[in-house]
């Protein structure tokens, strides 16, 4: 199954330098983190940015994707969905990469709690090395397996608000703590009073990772 979701085409009009993959959270859609390009275009004018839609419908929620079923946020379970998820974000990369002719340090992941999960899973085990991976009120899936797993090492930047009701900030600090484990250049910063959301300091910290990881040239 191929996926699909809304693009924003570089700024600058000209053929894209770099590319940003949004991999948004359980229930939404690609529509939903789409709308942080505009937020981010002028930092990265030569980036093009696309959102698809999760390969499966939530029941009952109409316009709502799921990367995989979340009933009960059990490890095992976020574990199994996280790998039974991966090869259709993978293929959908490697299709990206295709079309745009670029190579894989040009390409960062952005994702969103279920989507972090997804962009750390992916991110992580590709074997040519992308630019970085930026993940918002997520977690990462089978910390404990990360070490025997890793294929590459992408700069990661972590952002989680500590107010957080659905995925609590511990999930951030240990995602950090098995990631520095690994030898993964990683950062993180708590957006304080910031729910299930991303604040204004978490946008904007975003998008300077960004900017250094696809532009260091700025």
């Amino acid at each position: 199954m191929s996926l699909t979701g809304p693009r924003q085409p570089a700024k600058s009009g000209s053929a894209a330098k770099s590319l940003v993959i949004f991999c948004h959270g359980y229930g939404s859609n690609g529509e939903d983190l789409i709308g942080l390009a505009p937020h981010w275009a002028d930092l990265l004018p030569d980036t093009e940015f696309v959102a698809p839609n999760a390969p499966g419908n939530v029941p009952g929620l109409p316009g709502g994707y799921q990367w995989f079923g979340l009933s009960q946020m059990n490890p095992e379970i976020i574990a199994q969905g996280a790998r039974d998820a991966a090869p259709a974000l993978d293929e959908f990369v490697d299709a990206e990469l295709a079309r745009t002719g670029l190579g894989a340090d040009r390409l960062a992941l952005v994702g969103f709690s279920q989507g972090t999960m997804l962009a750390l899973q992916v991110g992580l085990r590709r074997r040519q090395k992308i630019a970085g991976i930026l993940g918002y009120s997520g977690a990462l899936a089978a910390p404990e397996k990360l070490a025997a797993e890793i294929a590459s090492k992408p700069k990661v930047q972590l952002i989680h608000g500590d107010a957080d009701e659905v995925l609590p900030v511990a999930f951030s600090m240990q995602a950090m703590e098995a990631l520095r484990g690994a030898g993964v250049d990683t950062r993180w910063h708590i957006s304080h009073k910031v729910p299930h959301s991303i604040g204004h300091d978490g946008l904007a910290l975003g998008g300077q990772f960004l900017q250094e990881i696809l532009d260091p040239a700025s």
